[in-house]
């Protein structure tokens, strides 16, 4: 892999694990589109990495809040009242769901998917789901209002992310916002349940780091975290400015266009 390749790659991932747009379709698609060779899954687990240290950085407020909240459940052994308390038993209760089914089969079911057709078809289909959960949810809740129901059905929903071109954020938002949540609540809520899942999968993939020595150099792989951890941070910033006044309809536009060029680019191809 050269480097000019590792750095449009991270920026892909940056740019597209938060807006709901799937990062998983755009690092298949683009290779596919350049007739590079497909890169380690290594690879893709240490631009996951960058992301989840983005999502810790940005939110490094909340996740004080939040684990100081946990920590004082657990030594009190009671359960408390507080905005912190339900959203740090909404994102282990979201997050459980990902977990056990990632572990068990989520790598199979994303290796049977991976291939343009798969991602055609989600990629139109899950921006059809968000135009619709943008169009009837209420947006009348915030995060205060999270219940173990609400988080539970984000966390199934997640479950879906798994098949490439469904995209993590796009999924759970939509759940969120077909619920009644806001959009910035919805985008929030998103953001702060996928660090446990992007975490675990890093986790659960790391074995692969003996393959860089043999198969991908250290620059490489530096330079696509860096790309894709300063990349994900303008993603976050832009998508919260956004949403504050806009709705979703510019990245539900998007997802078709791409599902039908990449539906245009088979026919083409034969």
């Amino acid at each position: 892999m050269s480097i000019l390749q590792s750095i449009i790659l991270g920026l892909i991932q940056g740019l597209t694990e938060f807006l709901p747009v799937s990062s998983s379709a755009h690092l298949i698609i683009v290779p596919w589109l350049f007739g590079w060779k497909e890169h380690l899954l290594i690879f893709d687990i240490i631009l996951h990495l960058a992301t989840f240290c983005a999502i810790i950085i940005y939110f490094r407020k909340e996740w004080l809040d939040i684990l100081r909240e946990g920590f004082l459940i657990i030594r009190e052994r009671t359960l408390r009242d507080s905005n912190q308390s339900r959203l740090f038993w909404g994102i282990i209760i979201s997050s459980i769901p990902g977990v056990i089914f990632g572990s068990l089969i989520g790598n199979r079911v994303e290796h049977y998917l991976r291939n343009p057709i798969t991602i055609a078809v989600t990629l139109g289909i899950f921006g059809l789901v968000l135009y619709i959960s943008e169009l009837y949810g209420r947006k009348d809740k915030s995060l205060a209002e999270v219940t173990w129901q609400f988080s539970l059905l984000i966390g199934f929903s997640q479950i879906l992310a798994f098949i490439p071109g469904a995209s993590r954020s796009g999924v759970t938002i939509s759940t969120a916002l077909a619920l009644g949540m806001n959009r910035e609540s919805s985008v929030r809520f998103s953001f702060l349940m996928s660090a446990p899942i992007v975490f675990t999968a890093a986790c659960y993939g790391i074995g692969g780091l003996g393959e860089i020595n043999k198969f991908l150099s250290w620059q490489a792989l530096l330079t696509g975290f860096i790309v894709s951890f300063l990349s994900s941070i303008g993603a976050i910033y832009f998508l919260f400015k956004y949403i504050r006044k806009q709705p979703f309809t510019v990245f539900v536009i998007y997802r078709l266009a791409i599902s039908l060029f990449i539906i245009s680019a088979l026919f083409q191809r034969g």
